[in-house]
């Protein structure tokens, strides 16, 4: 089977390079994807009755009216809020302070207390700021940007600045400062260039309604909305790219063969990493919130995440409990009826929830990591150098990507 374009992977970043290529007249295309089902990290799933989010789960960097911003409006937020009418809420996390637990569950830290010790936290953020405006050689994590303000030298020890440095830089990026660069998260361009304010997806369409939205203006839908289109192959897991100078062949683990003159590779860092896709030649670059229910949403980061994802369910529900319980010591706390736990990393299709650059990371290795190798373009959210780790982030890098092969299409004519 041949095509004009093979887009890889039916994620944000693919479906939105698909529509970049047809909106520019490169309809010819053929989108395979390794699932039965469209989205990629986006995905809803059902559990205690009602659908949640195993992945993006938030709208991150929407400004509300009145507040100073640019005029840019984030892309997936006039999607969420204007077109689909989804059901959000803002995530209002001003009441931290008020709602520190101790860390033996006997109460609450008191409210000035942990106010100052984010106050602290906030200062050394703004100078952090400054760092960044130096050269990217220069480049610091932020444990070494703490220590030099004398902020938590030796990292936090005391529970309180465990909890805020946590919410202030795991929760955020998914990994611990000692490895998280400056440069790349002081100030988050996302908050700068979008608004500051995150809004909870908590729509029983599902987050994923928007990466439907998308691939139905340009993919054949039946009457219920569904995808028909031949376009559009799914169980499709890509086990081999061949690329030449004249055509590029892929392979997938079905034993098909598929030609195109360009391929557009959206599978995330983590796929590529672990090796899944053979490339021949090898690629260069490479070498080196509910309402109104009672589910409890709990976020692990780094090598915890990957702990939990290693034992089994009852094991994390018991560690859970004895937590609450120490929280709520006054309380009957009953035993959770069920527990659901993603496995993004050990999923041989994605190998992670979303991406982090780490200290030394510059300019040079996001232009190698995104840069095409002849007939094989890639993008993903790892690709966007402002927004990785974002959905507007992928949605924004598929376009992008998109753009750039167009480019390459036209000059070959």
């Amino acid at each position: 089977m041949k095509a004009k374009v093979i887009i890889i992977g039916a994620g944000m970043s693919g479906i939105s390079a698909g529509k970049q290529l047809s909106d520019a007249g490169i309809t010819d295309l053929l989108i395979l994807e390794a699932t039965d089902r469209i989205g990629g990290r986006i995905r809803k799933t059902e559990f205690a009755g009602m659908n949640i989010e195993m992945g993006a789960n938030w709208v991150e960097g929407v400004a509300h009216e009145g507040e100073a911003r640019n005029d840019d409006v984030n892309p997936i937020w006039s999607i969420v809020n204007n077109e689909l009418g989804l059901t959000t809420f803002c995530s209002n996390y001003d009441n931290i302070a008020s709602n520190t637990y101790n860390e033996d569950g006997t109460g609450l830290y008191d409210e000035d207390f942990v106010k100052r010790t984010i106050d602290e936290a906030n200062e050394v953020q703004k100078k952090g700021n400054k760092i960044s405006e130096r050269p990217r050689s220069d480049d610091i994590s932020v444990m070494a940007m703490q220590r030099f303000f004398e902020h938590t030298p030796y990292g936090p020890t005391k529970p309180v600045d465990m909890v805020i440095d946590y919410y202030m830089n795991d929760y955020e990026f998914a990994e611990p400062p000692r490895v998280t660069s400056v440069q790349s998260t002081h100030p988050l361009p996302t908050f700068v260039k979008f608004g500051k304010n995150v809004y909870f997806v908590a729509d029983q369409r599902g987050y994923e309604s928007v990466v439907h939205y998308i691939t139905g203006q340009y993919l054949e839908t039946d009457g219920l909305g569904a995808i028909v289109d031949p376009k559009l192959m799914l169980n499709k897991a890509v086990q081999e790219i061949t690329y030449s100078q004249d055509c590029v062949t892929v392979k997938t683990e079905d034993g098909w063969l598929y030609e195109a003159e360009y391929v557009m590779v959206s599978v995330s860092l983590g796929v590529l990493q672990s090796n899944l896709i053979t490339f021949s030649p090898p690629l260069p670059h490479l070498e080196k919130e509910y309402p109104g229910c009672s589910i409890l949403l709990v976020t692990i980061t780094d090598e915890e995440s990957r702990r939990i994802e290693q034992q089994s369910d009852e094991q994390t529900k018991a560690e859970a409990m004895e937590v609450l319980r120490k929280m709520f010591p006054d309380r009957d706390v009953p035993d959770a009826t069920d527990i659901f736990v993603p496995r993004w990393w050990s999923d041989k299709f994605f190998r992670g929830s979303f991406s982090n650059w780490p200290i030394g990371v510059d300019s040079y290795e996001y232009d190698q990591i995104r840069k095409p190798v002849g007939r094989v373009h890639f993008t993903g959210e790892h690709t966007s150098e402002h927004y990785n780790g974002y959905v507007h982030g992928a949605y924004l890098a598929g376009k992008h990507s998109a753009d750039i092969l167009i480019d390459h299409a036209k000059r070959e004519k």
